[in-house]
């Protein structure tokens, strides 16, 4: 069990230590997404905006136009929502090189409640021309994706967790921007999933299997660009899919997966996440439970595609 802010911070000071071009930012949280460690060996290269994320964005697309590469760190709720404006006209309308680690996204943020958790920065950072939006399942992957974000040239969004998650993935992991990896194999039905639902996937395959009920699990990794030809080629091998994310269903993993199959595939889809409220303060299992993102509901979701097949 690994946050994937903590593989972040580790493997951002891994960065630093390699590559002088390597700047971080943060709005006053970096103790939270974890840039501490890089601001502590390197002092000169990391700059505390304040409670000033807007500002945060444009001083990181100053130091990229100016050839450094700045990993821009803040709250989700904060970087896709009071920084948007900036996001838009500084980074990704001239495409520069921004990686903006947006920590502590979802429902399992817990306590803090529904003004902290994000559950709509996907769908917004989704629908930007020229972002690719990143979600990794666990450490492994998180260290990964930052290294790939690191060596792409454009803006990066970047979703990670406050709470420990199952690792899923080797470490090193493999990984490569808008590719998605099959992590079981199955025939009657499809889990596409992202983020730390990519585990409760893999549980609820477990519990189908005692059910006789074959079920494959793939996670995207990206979201944007989507890997268009596994999500399709999975609809038509196994005729149904079951989408899940820690994230509202509408604009985010769910709609890009319905998207994607509406023009390839059309086949049956359940979407779980959260439909179409914010979230509430609560721990973060709790709060799994209340929104419906356990194993448990995932294997409702499946036996009821698996009607409509």
């Amino acid at each position: 069990m690994i946050a994937t802010r903590d593989a972040y911070g580790k493997t951002l000071l891994e960065l630093g230590r390699e590559n002088q071009r390597i700047v971080a930012l943060d709005a006053d949280l970096s103790g939270s997404t974890k840039t501490g460690l890089f601001a502590k060996e390197f002092p000169e290269r990391f700059f505390n905006a304040g409670i000033a994320e807007a500002n945060m964005i444009g001083m990181a697309a100053g130091l990229a136009a100016g050839g450094m590469i700045p990993f821009a760190s803040t709250f989700a709720v904060f970087a896709a929502g009071r920084a948007f404006d900036q996001i838009r006209q500084s980074v990704a309308y001239p495409r520069l090189g921004v990686k903006i680690v947006a920590t502590h996204g979802g429902i399992t943020v817990g306590e803090d409640g529904g003004s902290h958790q994000s559950v709509e920065d996907l769908a917004i950072m989704r629908a930007l021309p020229n972002m690719t939006v990143l979600c990794p399942a666990d450490g492994p992957e998180t260290a990964a994706a930052i290294r790939a974000a690191a060596a792409f040239a454009g803006p990066v969004f970047i979703r990670l967790g406050r709470s420990k998650v199952p690792v899923v993935f080797p470490d090193p992991c493999p990984f490569a921007i808008g590719r998605g990896a099959t992590l079981n194999a199955g025939t009657d039905l499809t889990f596409i999933t992202t983020g730390l639902m990519s585990a409760q996937a893999l549980a609820a395959a477990a519990i189908l299997k005692e059910e006789k009920i074959s079920a494959r699990v793939i996670h995207l990794g990206t979201i944007k660009p989507l890997d268009i030809e596994l999500v399709v080629r999975a609809a038509r091998e196994t005729g149904a899919i079951v989408t899940a994310e820690e994230h509202s269903v509408i604009g985010g993993l769910g709609g890009a997966v319905c998207e994607a199959l509406a023009e390839g595939c059309p086949t049956p889809v359940e979407r779980v996440g959260l439909r179409d409220v914010f979230g509430q303060s609560g721990t973060a299992d709790e709060l799994l439970v209340h929104y419906g993102l356990t194993p448990a509901h995932l294997v409702e979701a499946a036996e009821r595609v698996l009607r409509r097949k």
